[in-house]
């Protein structure tokens, strides 16, 4: 009985590195029953890293494993509210870098592409939109500067604006405080 269990799960393994290893299709993500974020963000664990300056094709992006954050973004929401889930793609944009990600309405958290080998891929935040960037800009140890959600149609190829673009004002401020407190302590002097 034993063998036969072990046997019996080892084939299940194989089945899900082999489903795994040789990638998946938008038309299987559509359809695939019950998909959740979770699952779907694990189909991606193993592709690479791969800037583009354009959202690739969904199934350029799935076929070739790799990309970037727009590129997971944007098939992430379109499976997932196929799936009756209720995504939002937002972007982040800091001082040297721009990062998007798909933040999950239901599960009140995001996934993010350099998140897609953990264990648990998926962010936990609070749905405002600026703090959603203040989590992603913590990430990669910086401030945001202005943060916008979108929407994209890949038979078009255009991602358009759902609201305005939000600049960090609180940016300028904890600056004014600095240098407030700088100047009082003497340390910056004009």
């Amino acid at each position: 009985m034993r063998i036969r269990f072990f046997g019996t799960l080892s084939l299940l393994g194989l089945i899900a590195f082999s489903l795994n290893c040789r990638g998946v299709t938008m038309e299987e993500l559509r359809s695939e029953r019950g998909l959740t974020p979770l699952q779907f963000a694990h189909y991606f664990a193993n592709f690479e890293f791969k800037f583009h300056p354009e959202v690739q094709p969904h199934n350029q992006f799935l076929r070739t494993r790799s990309g970037d954050c727009d590129d997971y973004a944007t098939v992430a929401a379109d499976a997932l509210a196929r799936h009756g889930w209720t995504p939002r793609m937002i972007a982040i944009r800091m001082k040297g870098a721009t990062h998007v990600v798909c933040y999950i309405q239901e599960l009140r958290g995001y996934l993010d592409y350099n998140m897609r080998k953990e264990q648990n891929p998926l962010v936990p935040c609070d749905p405002e939109i600026t703090a959603i960037a203040t989590s992603v800009a913590k990430s990669f140890g910086r401030n945001w500067v202005a943060t916008y959600e979108f929407t994209y149609d890949e038979h078009q190829d255009m991602k358009r604006l759902v609201n305005r673009i939000i600049p960090n004002t609180g940016q300028k401020m904890e600056a004014q405080v600095l240098t407030a407190e700088q100047t009082r302590s003497g340390a910056a002097k004009k």
